[in-house]
């Protein structure tokens, strides 16, 4: 039980992107789940729970920057840790 207090709470936007203003790297520091449609995916970019959507990679291809083009999913969002 002290592991699960000394996690922060998970935000309702978080984004993996270092440079975004949604990233909180304490949150990082744990393995945290995102479970969209009932299915557990791994390849979440960004999430936003209150708004119902993902941002995945949308396959191999890059922006002009070198980071992956994200495409964005609507549905049911829930975030959790392992």
């Amino acid at each position: 039980m002290t592991e699960a207090q000394t996690r922060p709470a998970l935000p309702d936007h978080l984004a993996a992107d270092p440079s975004s203003p949604h990233h909180v790297a304490a949150v990082f520091e744990h393995d945290i789940g995102i479970r969209f449609n009932d299915k557990e995916r791994f390849d979440v970019e960004e999430y936003c729970v209150s708004e119902g959507w993902v941002k995945v990679p949308a396959g191999k291809t890059r922006d002009r920057k070198g980071r992956p083009l994200l495409i964005t999913l609507k549905g049911k969002v829930e975030a959790f840790y392992k």
